[in-house]
């Protein structure tokens, strides 16, 4: 299974390795706020957390990092043993993981409510793309089409039998992928977690992002997004309060060097989908944003208020090709 390479989409101040005392212009926040950095799914990942106590603080983030580990042995397409793994592998799973079953449902719903434009079964188009630009002289116009047809005819998000007791895949050689929607996952329940243990300020960090609370500065946490055309620059300075927030961008990970394909594929062509340089959205939950950024990048901006408006309230920021922003809310 090839391994997802993503380029950091939203981009936060933090410390380097470890658990950091960060700095800052209030004395309060350099006190009290305090940084974790690592990786998640294949993405860097940043936890911010406010608290006086440095041992209790490490305390959490203990908890934390073992929370992760715990949910990339469901999602995680790199671990040979993870559920999603056997799950491909075998074509069915019994007595599923409670996590899986729910994300799978999950997404169920946002493929009915976008016509099909989210669709975790498109990991066989990942495999034919990656196989074919692995070769040593690939054809820059991508895989051929009797190949492609082969591959599109795998995907079909309505072919996944979904029970607690079992999950199958109904058509031989299909293959599930959740990297579109599990590091939203995955946030939201670091950031669930963190709030049971007490923690009211805190911004989590693992490829999406979630905000708790505030900053103890008072100020709003803070997040950028990255400019599509130029990633290491930030495009948007967004504050977050109680709120997450997700990015989407075929420039995360381009198949070859020409980018004319990436990994945000249209389900119903099995092509990459060019309508928007990149999409991001705010939502209460960073599930939400993760799946409707998603799918957004995927579906023309005419067609976007309807999924925002099924799992709002939320706010789409659309970065079009030529440089347009336009903004959606609901």
């Amino acid at each position: 299974m090839s391994a997802l390479v993503r380029r950091r989409q939203i981009l936060i101040a933090g410390a380097a390795g470890g658990l950091a005392l960060l700095t800052g212009d209030a004395r309060a926040a350099r006190d009290t706020t305090w940084c974790w950095r690592g990786a998640a799914l294949g993405a860097d990942s940043t936890i911010l957390l406010a608290h006086r106590d440095r041992a209790i603080a490490k305390q959490a983030i203990v908890a934390c990092r073992a929370e992760i580990a715990r949910l990339e042995r469901v999602f995680s397409l790199y671990q040979p043993d993870s559920a999603i793994s056997r799950l491909n592998r075998q074509g069915r799973l019994d007595e599923p993981p409670l996590e899986l079953v729910e994300l799978l449902a999950f997404s169920a719903r946002v493929s009915a409510a976008t016509g099909g434009a989210f669709d975790v079964t498109v990991q066989p188009l990942w495999d034919l793309y990656a196989n074919h630009f692995a070769a040593a002289v690939p054809d820059p116009a991508g895989p051929a089409t009797a190949a492609l047809a082969t591959a599109t005819a795998l995907v079909g998000w309505q072919a996944i039998e979904i029970g607690t007791d079992r999950i199958a895949l109904h058509r031989p050689g299909m293959a599930v992928t959740l990297n579109g929607v599990a590091q939203g996952y995955i946030t939201d329940r670091v950031a669930d977690l963190l709030r049971v243990r007490g923690f009211n300020n805190v911004l989590v960090e693992l490829g999406e992002i979630r905000a708790v609370g505030r900053h103890p500065d008072g100020t709003p946490w803070q997040a950028g997004v990255a400019d599509p055309r130029n990633p290491s620059a930030v495009l948007l300075q967004l504050p977050l309060e109680g709120k997450a927030l997700a990015t989407s961008g075929g420039y995360g990970t381009w198949f070859d060097t020409g980018h004319r394909h990436h990994h945000l594929f249209d389900p119903a062509s099995g092509r990459s989908a060019f309508h928007h340089a990149g999409v991001s959205v705010i939502a209460a939950r960073a599930t939400v944003a993760d799946a409707l950024s998603t799918a957004l990048a995927v579906l023309p901006a005419y067609a976007a208020r309807q999924p925002l408006a099924a799992f709002g309230p939320a706010t789409a920021y659309l970065r079009e090709p030529n440089g347009q922003q336009i903004l959606l809310g609901v």
